[in-house]
């Protein structure tokens, strides 16, 4: 995992193994993953995830005041981040079974670093389209919410003005032209100037 990127990665690292805390950290190349935090319990792990945004959470049972297991399933549903989750291997099918449908990826311990890095990249990857998405999605939010808003101010002057839908339309983006504003913005100051 080496390489220059556009984005770094922020990471938290729920683990109370310091020697597997080493490992894992000899995988992330600052280069890439800045910040890196590194917490020993679920319930740090948990404050960290409520006051900050991170890309990645790498999770390694057993935690200090938990298994880690709730965590990641609680992080998968709650955050946009990507979960991993280091558990055990005895108990790696059953707890795959449960957390799968969540979206949290699993790694059998022991395991070699070149299945950790594969599973990181992996997450890099969706990650990144994940992102994506989100911005497809809130561009498409707020195409939604100037629809909204010039619809409301072509209503308006069609009621107080007595404009045709085509007139009120054309008048909003002439304003909108003229005043060099968003088309959003001449109508949402038409409907405060006609107190809607």
């Amino acid at each position: 995992m080496n390489g220059l990127k556009e984005h770094k990665y922020r990471v938290l690292i729920a683990s109370s193994n310091e020697k597997f805390d080493d490992v894992l950290l000899s995988l992330l190349p600052k280069e890439e993953f800045d910040p890196i935090y590194v917490v020993t319990s679920a319930s740090a792990a948990r404050r960290e995830l409520h006051d900050k945004s991170y890309d990645l959470l790498l999770v390694n049972t057993p935690l200090q005041d938990e298994r880690g297991i709730n965590l990641a399933v609680d992080a998968a549903i709650d955050t946009g981040a990507g979960v991993l989750l280091f558990i055990d291997a005895q108990w790696y099918d059953e707890v795959t079974a449960h957390t799968e449908e969540y979206g949290v990826l699993t790694v059998s311990k022991p395991t070699k670093r070149s299945v950790v890095t594969h599973t990181i990249r992996l997450m890099c990857a969706t990650r990144q389209r994940l992102k994506r998405m989100e911005k497809k999605a809130q561009s498409f939010e707020e195409k939604i919410a100037e629809i909204k808003t010039v619809n409301r101010a072509k209503l308006l002057l069609m009621e107080k003005e007595g404009l045709s839908e085509d007139e009120a339309h054309k008048l909003i983006l002439r304003e909108a032209m003229d005043s060099r504003l968003t088309r959003q913005a001449v109508a949402q100051e038409i409907i405060e100037r006609l107190g809607g």
